[in-house]
Formats: C-alpha cells, sequence, structure tokens
C-alpha cells in the first residue's frame, strides 16, 4: 500500500460500488473505479490492484486519490476535456455552406479542407466538420461521371433494360464482355497474415509474370457464367469464344448478347460470323455508357475479391484462379435484378445534357466577352 493513501469506505459504499461492478450496463471505465476503491479498502497493494484491473500505478493513485477527496460521486464525474468551442450561429452555418459550395481557396488549393475553412471561418475544425456532415458535404471526395453522347442512346437504354425486366421466351440473355490485361502479379516478399489488432499485411511494391484476358458471358436469368482466359483479346478471340458459347447453351435457344462497343466487336470477321449464326442477336450498349452491361458487377466483384490481394506467380497460376473463382460462382448463382427503370435513366441523362449544356453556353459567353475586351484595350 502507497504512504499516505488510507480509504475507510462511507456507509452505503460498498453497495454503490458493488451494484456498479454487478451491472452489465455500467460503463468499463466505471467498473475498473470501483474495483480499485474496493480493493483498496481490503487492504489490497498497488500491483495487485494493477494486475486485477490491468492499469498503471499513476491512474490506480488518481482514483484513490479522488475517493479520499470526494466520495463515490468523484469516481463517476469526468471534468470536461478539451476546449470547448461556442456553437455557430446560423449565420455562420450559411456562410461555411455557402463558400464550400461556390468557393475555392485560391490560388492555395483546388478544394477546401477542414483547417483552411476553420481558418478563413474562424470556427474550429470539429465545427466545420460537423456543419459539412449535416449538409451532406464533401469537398475531399469528388464523383466522376461521364455522359453518353450516343445519339441513339434512348432507344438502346430501352432495349437493353427491356432484356433485363421483361427477356424473350426460349431466349437466353447474356451480358458479355472482356476483362483485359489482368496482371499476374507476385509480391517481392511474403506478407504476415491478419490476427488480432492488426490486417493482414502485403508489400507495395510486386514483380511482373505477364497478362491475361478474362471472356465473360453472364446468363442473366440464372447467373451463371462463362468464361475462357485467353492470352490476347482480337476480333479472333473473340470468336473463339463466340463457338465456346455456341457449345454450351442450349442449340434450340436464341441467344441475346449485350455488347459495348470494342472495336473487336465489330470486325468484319465476327459480323460475318454473326450472319453465319441467325440465333446470335446483338444488343449494343450506348457509347460511355458501360455500367449498364451486367458483366461489369461480376468483374469488379472478381477484382475485389481475389485479384487485387492475389499472389500469382504466373499466367497459369491467375488463370487457374479466375477459373475456380467462377465455378464457384456457378456453385450458387444468384439470377441478376435489374431495379432502375428505363424512363429514370433516360430523363436522369437528360437532365445532366441541359447542365452541361447551360455550363458549356457560359464558359462560351465568357471566352467571347473575354476576346472582345482584349480587342478593345
Amino acid at each position: 500500500m502507497r504512504e499516505g493513501v488510507e480509504i475507510r469506505l462511507r456507509p452505503g459504499d460498498r453497495e454503490r460500488l458493488e451494484a456498479v461492478i454487478s451491472d452489465r450496463g455500467s460503463p468499463q471505465h466505471h467498473v475498473w473505479r470501483a474495483r480499485i476503491v474496493l480493493m483498496t479498502a481490503a487492504g489490497a497493494g498497488t500491483m495487485t490492484i494493477r494486475s486485477v484491473t490491468g492499469k498503471g500505478k499513476p491512474t490506480i493513485w488518481r482514483w484513490q486519490e479522488r475517493y479520499m477527496s470526494d466520495g463515490t460521486d468523484g469516481l463517476f464525474r469526468d471534468a470536461p476535456r478539451g476546449r470547448a468551442f461556442a456553437a455557430a450561429s446560423p449565420e455562420q452555418v450559411a456562410t461555411v455552406v455557402e463558400r464550400t459550395l461556390h468557393e475555392t481557396p485560391l490560388p492555395a488549393a483546388t478544394h477546401w479542407t477542414l483547417r483552411a475553412m476553420a481558418k478563413v471561418s474562424g470556427l474550429a475544425p470539429s465545427t466545420i466538420h460537423r456543419i459539412w456532415r449535416e449538409h451532406g458535404l464533401k469537398p475531399h471526395r469528388p464523383e466522376t461521371f461521364k455522359l453518353s453522347n450516343d445519339p441513339r442512346f434512348v432507344e438502346k437504354v430501352r432495349d437493353i433494360v427491356g432484356l433485363y425486366v421483361n427477356p424473350p421466351e426460349h431466349a437466353l440473355v447474356l451480358s458479355l464482355d472482356e476483362k483485359s490485361q489482368i496482371q499476374a502479379l507476385d509480391r517481392t516478399q511474403p506478407g504476415l497474415p491478419m490476427k488480432k489488432g492488426r490486417g493482414a499485411t502485403m508489400t507495395h511494391d510486386y514483380k511482373r509474370h505477364g497478362t491475361t484476358t478474362l471472356f465473360a458471358a453472364l446468363d442473366v436469368k440464372a447467373g451463371t457464367v462463362i468464361g475462357q482466359c485467353m492470352l490476347r483479346h482480337r476480333a479472333a478471340e473473340f470468336i473463339r469464344f463466340l463457338r465456346l458459347i455456341d457449345r454450351q447453351t442450349p442449340p434450340e435457344l436464341d441467344l441475346h448478347l449485350i455488347l459495348d462497343n470494342y472495336a473487336a466487336h465489330k470486325t468484319e470477321a465476327v459480323k460475318r460470323w454473326f450472319a453465319r449464326h441467325p440465333r446470335f442477336h446483338v444488343h449494343f450498349t450506348p457509347t460511355s455508357a458501360s455500367w449498364i452491361n451486367a458483366i461489369e458487377g461480376l468483374f469488379a466483384t472478381l477484382t475485389k475479391r481475389r485479384l487485387r490481394r492475389g499472389v500469382f506467380r504466373s499466367v497459369i497460376e491467375l488463370s487457374q484462379a479466375i477459373s475456380d473463382y467462377l465455378d464457384a460462382h456457378n456453385a450458387d448463382p444468384k439470377p441478376f435484378h435489374w431495379t432502375a427503370p428505363a424512363d429514370t435513366i433516360i430523363a436522369k441523362h437528360q437532365r445532366g445534357k441541359r447542365l452541361l449544356e447551360s455550363l458549356h453556353s457560359h464558359v462560351r459567353q465568357f471566352k467571347l466577352q473575354a476576346r472582345e475586351f482584349l480587342a478593345s484595350s
């Protein structure tokens, strides 16, 4: 027992402290404070209390002294931490939101940070964070987009969404594409496995052992995948994959293929092959609209679950890993369900086009005014 420490429990304190310990809803920091006091009152030494509670000597001494000075109430009262900031006024909130949406911290940067906005507004970074969170503002996370300029966008969207939602009878709808340039990457050093308190590790650098291309066709209704890895992705390999699809699907069914606008899908050789196989019907996605091709979701999942953290010492090993993944997928397939109505997609696309046209109009007007000003000066 440390010199100068003598704890005598006051009337009713033992029952109160034991109730805190036995209550499963008690905060853990209240539980170990109560244990420190009860063990000290029972004559336990600092090292014994330390082994039971897992707390260091300064912490044990602090709460022994707190009980001696303030009693049981002092154990469960925490002093406020850090500096307290006054709440932002509605005017300050409106200013922060307006600056975030319509200004940039030029010429220093392209977007606001918490500290940059806090400096110009006079508010705390934590207050700026709260304002941004409440208004759904994320200056550090721009989102990418690409609007299709395909003149037949509406027609193609209605066609493909119609195949997803209401597939034709006596036919299969296959979403088909290539995932090219899949690299067989081997790490320069072996990583460490995951353990409690630490995630798995892997080196940031790697050794390249070649690439492969996955040709895949997703049966939208059944959820199964026909896949084949090839070294290249020319029209010749595409035709070879079409022959594989022809062999592995019931010959009495029509096949509706959803394809993107990759040049290898439109060569004369490919067109002649389709002409000789009339049960194949091709539906091209709008340009710059790969998101409407269902197979892209499978490629994203394959990358995340099998490729990104994989270690492959050869192209053969990589191809086998992809084949094993597809086999596992086909053992428990899930039908593909399209949920976005075609009218919703078209309306959103048209709003985006109008907005872009408005922005381009403002830019053209600004450039015209600038030229007129330079010419007159």
